[in-house]
C-alpha cells in the first residue's frame, strides 16, 4: 500500500464530512493570493496547504526535491522529477497533515501555509504542451453515429480495433471558472444550401475526464501499454465545449477545428494515479480482441462518478447527467500506448483527453447534443425554462469523485459560465 493511501488517516486540519479532500487525496494545484505569487499547493478538507512554505522550512530537504520547484506557477517541474519523488513528496505532505504529530509536526506554521480555498484563486495547474482528445465511449459513438448515419452504420469500422482520437488546441484550455465566450462561426442551416455566419446556436458540454503526461519520452519511441501508467502523473475533470452547429459543417474531411477550439475547461486539481489506486476496476470487455500492442488485462480503469450540471443565471443549479469513467471502451493505458505506437514524443505537460462518457442509460448521455436527441427532448430547468443546448448566462458544472468504503476522493469542479458571443 502506498503509504498516504492508508484509509486509517486522519488529519489535523478539519476535513468536513463529504469532502473531496481527505488526507488520503492530496492533489497538486497552483494557487495565488494578493500578497503571494503563484506557486504549488495540495487540498485537505476546505484549505489548501502552501508548499512552498513548507519547503522553505525543511520539510522536503531530505527526500532530495530541489526547493525551487515549489516556487513555480505550473507543476511540470514537479512531475518532472519522476514518481519515485513526487511519490516520496505526497507522502512526506501526508505525514506532515497527520493529526499523529510525532515526526513531521507543521501545526504551529498553519497560519503560514493553510489558507482556505474561498481566499485564493486557483490557476490552469499544468503548462500544456499539446492537447489529444480521444473518442473512447462505445455508447457515445453509437449514439452519435446513431444520430448521422443510422442505426446499422453507427460505428465506423475502426472504431472497435483503436482508440480513434484527434490533436486538439492546447492554448484555449482554461481552468475552472473562467467565463467562455460563445463563439462565432460558419453554418449551414437545414435545407440550405449555402453557410451564414454568426454565433453558435448549439452551445454543448462534453463530459469527460483527463489526464497528464509525467514522463517525456524520445521521438521514434513508443510505450509499450504495460508500461503506459508510468508515463502518465495524474487525471483532471475535462469538460470540451463544443458548437454543434458550426462541427457539423466543418468536420468533413478532417474533423474537428473550431467547433471545439474555442474553449476546454479542467479542474484545478491534479489527482495523482496513486491517490486513485484503490478505486482500479476491470473496464468493458473488448470483442473483437484488439491487436498485441493495445491488449492490456486486469483492473486497469478506476471507478470515478461524474456529473453535469446547468445552472441559469440567477436561477437554481439542475443536475443533467450522471456517469462514470469506468464505462470508456479504450483505457487509458491502450489510449497512451496508441498514441506512440507510431513514434510520436510525448512531453511532460501533455494532455489527453478521454472523450465524451456516456453509460447506456439515458441519464448518463454525457453531452447534450444526446441527452436531448439533437433537440427532440428538451430537459425542463427548474426555473420553468427549458434547454436543447446551453444558453448565454448558464453555468455548466462538472463534478467527480471516487467512494469506497467510506472514503471519497474528489476532483473538486470543472466549471464555466457563457457569455454572449462578441459583437
Amino acid at each position: 500500500m502506498i503509504k498516504a493511501n492508508d484509509p486509517k488517516l486522519k488529519s489535523w486540519v478539519p476535513v468536513p464530512k463529504g469532502s473531496d479532500f481527505p488526507i488520503q487525496n492530496l492533489p497538486f494545484g497552483i494557487f495565488k493570493t494578493p500578497g503571494l505569487t503563484p506557486r504549488m499547493c495540495t487540498a485537505i478538507g476546505d484549505h489548501i496547504a502552501d508548499l512552498q512554505v513548507l519547503s522553505e522550512h525543511g520539510f522536503f530537504d531530505d527526500l532530495d526535491v530541489p526547493r525551487e520547484v515549489f516556487a513555480q506557477p505550473t507543476i511540470n517541474n514537479f512531475m518532472a522529477l519522476g514518481k519515485i519523488k513526487t511519490r516520496a513528496v505526497r507522502n512526506r505532505i501526508s505525514e506532515v497533515l497527520d493529526d499523529d504529530l510525532e515526526d513531521w509536526d507543521a501545526s504551529q506554521l498553519a497560519d503560514y501555509f493553510l489558507h482556505p480555498q474561498q481566499e485564493v484563486e486557483m490557476l490552469l495547474p499544468v503548462e500544456v504542451g499539446d492537447y489529444t482528445d480521444f473518442y473512447s465511449s462505445r455508447e457515445h459513438a453509437t449514439n452519435v453515429g446513431t444520430m448521422f448515419r443510422g442505426k446499422d452504420n453507427a460505428l465506423m469500422p475502426n472504431w472497435l480495433h483503436l482508440p480513434v482520437g484527434y490533436h486538439g488546441r492546447a492554448s484555449s484550455i482554461i481552468v475552472s471558472g473562467t467565463p467562455v465566450r460563445r463563439p462565432m462561426g460558419q453554418q449551414i442551416p437545414n435545407d440550405a444550401e449555402q453557410p451564414v455566419f454568426g454565433p453558435s446556436k448549439l452551445l454543448d458540454f462534453e463530459l469527460e475526464m483527463g489526464f497528464v503526461v509525467g514522463k517525456s519520452t524520445k521521438l521514434g519511441s513508443r510505450v509499450d501499454v504495460a508500461q503506459a501508467e508510468e508515463y502518465i502523473f495524474g487525471m483532471m475533470l475535462f469538460n470540451d465545449w463544443s458548437a454543434r452547429d458550426i462541427q457539423k459543417w466543418e468536420y468533413v474531411p478532417l474533423g474537428p477545428f473550431l467547433g471545439k477550439s474555442f474553449a476546454s475547461t479542467i479542474s484545478p486539481w491534479i489527482v495523482t494515479l496513486d491517490a486513485l489506486e484503490p478505486f482500479r476496476t476491470a473496464g468493458p470487455k473488448q470483442n473483437p480482441e484488439p491487436l498485441p500492442y493495445l491488449q492490456i488485462e486486469g483492473a486497469n480503469t478506476f471507478d470515478i462518478h461524474i456529473s453535469m450540471a446547468i445552472q441559469p443565471e440567477n436561477g437554481e443549479e439542475k443536475t443533467v447527467c450522471t456517469s462514470n469513467f469506468k464505462y470508456l471502451y479504450w483505457s487509458m493505458a491502450q489510449q497512451l500506448a496508441h498514441h506512440t505506437v507510431n513514434g510520436c514524443n510525448l512531453r511532460v505537460g501533455d494532455i489527453m483527453a478521454s472523450g465524451t462518457i456516456s453509460g447506456q442509460e439515458e441519464s448518463s448521455y454525457g453531452s447534450m447534443l444526446e441527452l436531448t436527441w439533437r433537440g427532440t427532448k428538451p430537459i425542463a430547468m427548474p426555473d420553468g425554462s427549458e434547454r436543447k443546448f446551453i444558453h448565454d448566462g448558464d453555468t455548466v458544472t462538472m463534478r467527480g469523485y471516487c467512494e469506497q468504503d467510506g472514503l471519497r476522493i474528489g476532483f473538486g469542479k470543472a466549471a464555466g459560465k457563457v457569455l454572449p458571443a462578441q459583437p
